[in-house]
């Protein structure tokens, strides 16, 4: 089993954590507010990949000004996309947001190309293209004019897409638990401020608080396999595979929600709900395969004949 293909799967498990606990998350922000349960989240995450890097740390040639910059680059972009994310639900349905937020699927390929000059395959921009497709049939039912919170959401996908890009360029030459750890406590701090400015953070000196269930679960759930989990195996995969690929595995996200919101809380799936699927599947499917595998893309260079 090669190093691409191991790191492509651990990044569909990745998907499969943050579509399978979209319901529990949905339901702990009903108790807690958004960024200070973020907070909350990004900050037990840290401190559980920081005890971690602590007990394997060994020497490192690289400075650790460096990884701090890095890390803190990775962690701001994470906070604009979850930040205004949240913002932008508050004036807009979760359908739309949800596509909007996907088509970092489209945006990661153009982006890569003018900043890492890395050109996407034929068959990621096809796969891209269908992803796109699959995730408009899966997220939006109704269709209705474009609001401000589409804006916002609109504006937390480059927070997203710059963060697979930017990880990309940092994973490859930085520790990964190190970086790992100070972009998660960057997001946690940055949410703490958010909350004591926007939001009523006083809230988490009600004893009461720590007898839901519910939340605590969510928090345990989120912060270890959703969050020092998740980034970690995202920043240690993106060692392996390209950006393109990754956004489009990642777009696997709604549809594991979608499955697993059937499951959890009966959730019925409309006919173009299913394509949807069907076609987030089929787009990372043909954007793993080579591009010598489709005569529709004859775009081998001309072998010249000895003279």
């Amino acid at each position: 089993m090669n190093k691409k293909f191991t790191a492509e799967i651990l990044l569909l498990f990745v998907a499969f954590i943050w579509g399978a606990t979209f319901v529990i998350v949905q339901n702990a922000i009903d108790i807690l507010p958004p960024l200070l349960f973020n907070a909350i989240r990004f900050m037990i995450a840290g401190i559980i990949i920081l005890i971690i890097y602590l007990i394997r740390r060994k020497k490192n040639k690289i400075p650790q000004k460096n990884a701090f910059i890095a890390g803190v680059v990775l962690g701001s972009c994470l906070f604009i996309g979850y930040s205004l994310q949240t913002i932008g639900l508050l004036y807009t349905t979760p359908s739309k947001a949800g596509f909007i937020t996907g088509l970092s699927v489209v945006m990661v390929p153009l982006l890569a190309f003018f900043i890492l000059k890395s050109r996407p395959s034929p068959t990621a921009i096809l796969g891209s293209i269908a992803a796109t497709i699959g995730l408009y049939l899966l997220a939006v039912k109704n269709t209705s004019p474009f609001s401000i919170g589409d804006f916002y959401v609109l504006l937390c996908t480059f927070g997203f897409a710059f963060h697979i890009i930017f990880t990309d360029r940092f994973a490859k030459k930085l520790p990964v638990l190190l970086l790992t750890t100070i972009q998660l406590f960057t997001v946690a701090f940055l949410c703490l401020i958010s909350a004591f400015i926007f939001e009523n953070w006083e809230i988490i000196l009600n004893p009461e608080l720590y007898n839901s269930s519910s939340l605590l679960f969510a928090l345990f759930i989120t912060a270890i396999l959703g969050t020092s989990i998740a980034f970690f195996i995202q920043t240690y995969s993106q060692k392996a595979t390209s950006p393109t690929r990754v956004a489009i595995i990642l777009a696997m996200e709604p549809v594991f929600a979608a499955i697993t919101s059937f499951l959890w809380i009966n959730e019925r799936l409309s006919i173009g709900a299913v394509i949807g699927c069907i076609l987030i599947l089929f787009g990372m499917i043909i954007a793993e395969l080579p591009v010598s595998k489709w005569g529709i893309f004859p775009f081998k260079k001309k072998q010249t004949i000895p003279k």
